[in-house]
């Protein structure tokens, strides 16, 4: 076949084209991102240019043919490889990649199962612009003559891509004002700025954060302490200390969604033992309770319930700031003299929790060389509930007492597999594979609790221990929402997708008469405090930002790193209000109040992290060590 001839730059022009039109579809057909205008629409189709133009203009810098043909078809299969990343992880986490993801490597082989449930044989189709590019080198005769490229040329192409690039942030700002400087939303980014530059923006954001550390020196310590001291709730005294001295009991229920309790599948109740404790007399059942975490997921919810701080908007801290001097809640109650560990039948350094569990001062992990697991035990992420929770219990009454012992739950995670016999209810009937499975889990990890509950008072340990149970975050994503409006009947807008973030939290106190059904808003940045006063250890002097839920001057105010929020009155979600009592869209004003508190609250919880603050504040004496040492000089 004669080859036609085609201008020198024909590679670079159709890579740019292709590319940039494979991303436009990709934004379409694998993000759920709302469109709703056509300033939007326009901004989504021309923000991957930019970045385009620059990376593949790069090749005008080779001399030969060759070596710049070279580059682009490297360049090509790159790109492709990023967005395809970025599909892959949305599906399953319904975020996009950060820097710190990316170093938590050990956490990969365990992810195997839920990976292999996102991965598609037409996600070939993420790849097409390489081979265009490369059936194109092979078909079209191209001018191959060394020619150096004259410097006005470069310039006039860069400064036309810079040029688009300002064009792009221009329409940004007017769309979404303080776009960089202020979105929690990774999302909201992408949407404006495209994959490619969003991923720049992310590794300046974590070098800035590396940086604060480095410049930190506790005056920043000041603003936030102030904060902290004025939104500082005082206990109930009826329930301070109404556990003191027993053993605390922490159930992390792993992807657990309040939408269950108190309800039933086709006619099949899902959550029996559950269901019963919210009317049981001796529990605290919080049915308007939220999940705060981000894209650490079970270990964000662990570093909340230790720290009462927010987690971090681009990673784990577990993984990102492991090295951080922290003020957990194991810390002060191994203060108190309990025996502070964690039961889990997983890898030890998974989510890196080997080395973070020594930084919270947990005084024991009993990892997966804890248990005895046989191939019946075992199923999809490890160790099946019921003989872990069993083979716990074994594990507490050997336990100097009084001990505080977290358990974390594993049979109820995506992709929710089960062995036929641990099937105690059918599946749903739905579009969604995940959703319809998720029912059967939940029923089989709700059957392992009871179980559990019998196995305490078997070995003595029920009626002296306070047992506090919560959902760690969400199991179901909205990428099945189609199926989740089957189920509820409704659909799922950006308000009800907010209130599908509630997860249960039961706080049971045996024998102490002292239980009902809570309603009022709270979030899992209070469960510190709450629990212990409920040991009756005073935290006037924490640097904490959740309150004790007992309280009466509780607020009803619970922040997700999004920057979105709840209270008594208002939902804040996507960047709309939202009336909490009908789910209506009103006015943005009515919720203009919270959305810099919201904002401010956040950055709080970044600067203590981010900087390691905590290192300059004395738990002790709630003092500033910066101001102790300005005592000493004077």
């Amino acid at each position: 076949m004669r080859k036609n001839n085609w201008p020198t730059h024909s590679i670079l022009i159709l890579a740019i084209v292709a590319t940039w039109i494979k991303t436009y579809i990709v934004y379409h057909t694998s993000f759920d991102m709302d469109i709703e205008n056509m300033m939007q629409q326009l901004i989504l189709f021309i923000n991957p240019l930019s970045f385009l133009l620059f990376i593949y203009g790069l090749s005008l810098f080779f001399k030969s043919p060759k070596g710049r043909n070279r580059y682009i078809v490297i360049a090509s299969i790159v790109l492709s490889a990023i967005i395809y990343a970025n599909a892959v992880f949305y599906r399953f986490f319904t975020d996009f990649i950060t820097i710190p993801v990316l170093f938590q490597t050990s956490n990969f082989g365990d992810l195997g199962s839920s990976a292999a449930e996102s991965i598609f044989l037409t996600d070939i189709f993420f790849f097409t612009d390489v081979a265009i590019i490369i059936i194109a080198l092979k078909w079209l005769k191209i001018g191959e003559k060394v020619t150096a490229i004259k410097p006005a040329v470069k310039k006039a192409y860069f400064v036309m891509a810079a040029a688009i690039l300002f064009l792009n942030l221009g329409l940004s700002e007017i769309e979404r004002p303080q776009l960089l400087t202020r979105s929690f939303d990774r999302e909201m980014l992408v949407k404006n700025i495209g994959p490619y530059n969003y991923h720049l923006y992310d590794i300046y954001i974590q070098s800035k954060s590396h940086a604060q550390r480095a410049l930190a020196d506790g005056s920043e310590l000041v603003e936030v302490n102030n904060y902290v001291r004025s939104n500082q709730v005082d206990a109930n005294e009826d329930m301070f200390g109404v556990a003191k001295d027993r053993n605390l009991i922490v159930v992390s229920m792993e992807s657990l969604q309040s939408f269950v309790i108190n309800n039933d599948m086709n006619g099949h109740e899902v959550t029996p033992f559950l269901n019963s404790l919210t009317q049981d007399k001796d529990t605290y059942y919080f049915s308007n309770f939220y999940h705060q975490t981000g894209l650490g997921k079970t270990s964000d919810s662990e570093f909340i319930l230790e720290n009462s701080l927010h987690p971090l908007g681009g990673g784990a801290v577990f993984f990102t700031h492991s090295g951080n001097t922290f003020h957990s809640m194991a810390e002060s109650l191994g203060e108190e003299g309990y025996f502070t560990n964690v039961l889990h039948p997983n890898n030890k350094s998974f989510w890196n929790r080997d080395i973070m569990y020594r930084a919270l001062d947990i005084q024991k992990y009993y990892d997966e060389q804890s248990f005895v697991v046989n191939e019946e035990d075992a199923v999809n992420w490890g160790m099946k509930d019921i003989p872990f929770l069993e083979q716990s219990v074994d594990l507490m009454a050997d336990m100097p007492q009084p001990f505080y012992s977290r358990l974390i739950t594993l049979t109820n995670h995506h992709p929710f597999t089960l062995d036929e016999e641990d099937k105690l209810i059918p599946e749903y009937n739905s579009n969604s594979n995940t959703l319809n499975r998720y029912f059967q889990s939940v029923r089989y990890m709700d059957e392992a609790l009871k179980l559990f509950f019998e196995d305490l008072k078997e070995q003595g340990l029920y009626d002296n221990s306070i047992i506090v149970m919560y959902g760690d975050h969400y199991g179901i994503s909205e990428n099945h929402n189609k199926a989740m409006e089957q189920y509820l009947e409704k659909e799922i807008t950006p308000y009800e997708s907010t209130k599908l973030q509630r997860v249960p939290l039961f706080v049971h106190i045996p024998n102490s008469g002292k239980g009902k059904e809570v309603t009022e808003t709270s979030g899992q940045i209070d469960l510190r405090p709450t629990i212990l006063h409920a040991l009756g250890v005073d935290t006037s002097k924490d640097m904490q930002l959740g309150a004790d839920l007992f309280s009466e001057e509780h607020e009803e105010f619970v922040v997700f790193r999004d920057g979105g929020f709840v209270t008594d009155k208002v939902v804040y979600a996507n960047n709309a209000c939202y009336d909490n009592a009908t789910g209506v869209e009103i006015e943005i004003e009515s919720c203009q109040p919270y959305i810099e508190r919201a904002t401010q609250e956040l950055g709080y919880s970044d600067q203590i992290i981010s900087g390691d603050l905590l290192r300059f504040y004395d738990l002790k004496t709630g003092n500033l060590k910066i101001d102790e040492a300005l005592k000493e000089d004077n």
